[in-house]
């Protein structure tokens, strides 16, 4: 049995999805913290268990009978990540799997200026210790994440953010694809991943430009220091504690760490992956916005 963790998020339920094509349902277990959002799942006969990262007596259950689970890294932050992510580790390891898989991060290094991933990078080191066959999907930054600069680039014309630099945005739906290449093709990918990116790295300015040609509006970056962004983002109302995460990608991205391309996406697609303008289509879309 193949059992995905955080089913019911933006990634999981992609995999799930795609998973559904290739494998007979009564071969799928999920793990979710709440198991009425996986009800349509149950429904079409994936089994579907509670379980929580934070409480790792649940992830046993969850884990049952498992031949290979991927674990879909924990949304939360910082040190409570790390244990987190250890304990679906080890429940994978102690449910029997032959082969545990994370979803990582191209940029996953215990030195990043962008925390989550020196939270990466420990997962990493101890899937290598957990003696037994492992997969770190070097997952390309999301390209989704750009949906935050939108809605105020539409409504002044401007992406105000501190000085960066580029990144190789990813589409959840590419890096899903592979996920799944993972775990039903053996020897696809083993070890930690290359690189799991799209074919160009680009940056704020790079995206207000194309924002410009999707639209037929003027929009423009412009480029203030991280204290003048800081300040205004409190101002704004963000907590000082976002604000400063926020400020380890801009520095991050500005040092290179993102500035990554690599083939091994398009090769294992077997096609080249979605660009960046793809993704903003679909964020204008869902925002009601016609694009040219």
């Amino acid at each position: 049995m193949i059992i995905v963790t955080g089913a019911s998020g933006n990634l999981g339920s992609r995999i799930v999805e795609r998973l559904l094509t290739v494998v007979p349902a009564a071969e799928l277990g999920v793990s979710v913290r709440d198991a009425t959002r996986a009800r349509a799942l149950a429904d079409r006969g994936v089994r579907v268990r509670e379980a929580d990262f934070t409480a790792p007596a649940s992830l046993g259950y969850s884990m049952e009978g498992a031949d290979q689970v991927l674990v879909v890294s924990a949304e939360i932050r910082g040190d409570a990540a790390v244990v987190a992510n250890t304990a679906a580790i080890d429940a994978a390891v102690a449910a029997g799997a032959s082969h545990v898989l994370y979803t990582s991060h191209q940029a996953a290094s215990a030195d990043s200026l962008f925390p989550p991933q020196v939270v990466h990078a420990a997962a990493e080191a101890h899937l290598a210790r957990a003696g037994v066959p492992f997969t770190a999907l070097r997952n390309g930054f999301y390209a989704a994440s750009l949906d935050v600069h939108l809605a105020a680039a539409l409504a002044t014309g401007q992406i105000v953010v501190p000085p960066d630099g580029p990144v190789s945005w990813t589409a959840h739906d590419d890096l899903a694809e592979a996920a799944v290449i993972a775990l039903t093709r053996p020897g696809a990918f083993a070890g930690i991943t290359p690189p799991l990116t799209a074919g160009v790295a680009l940056d704020l300015g790079d995206v207000a430009g194309l924002l410009s040609r999707l639209t037929g509006r003027s929009i423009v970056r412009v480029t203030v220091s991280d204290e003048e962004w800081r300040t205004a983002s409190i101002a704004r109302g963000l907590p000082p504690a976002v604000v400063d995460f926020s400020l380890g990608l801009f520095r991050a991205s500005r040092q290179g760490e993102f500035d990554v391309v690599s083939p091994a996406l398009a090769h294992a697609l077997c096609r080249a992956p979605q660009g960046v303008e793809e993704t903003l289509r679909r964020l204008l879309g869902d925002r009601g916005i016609a694009v040219a």
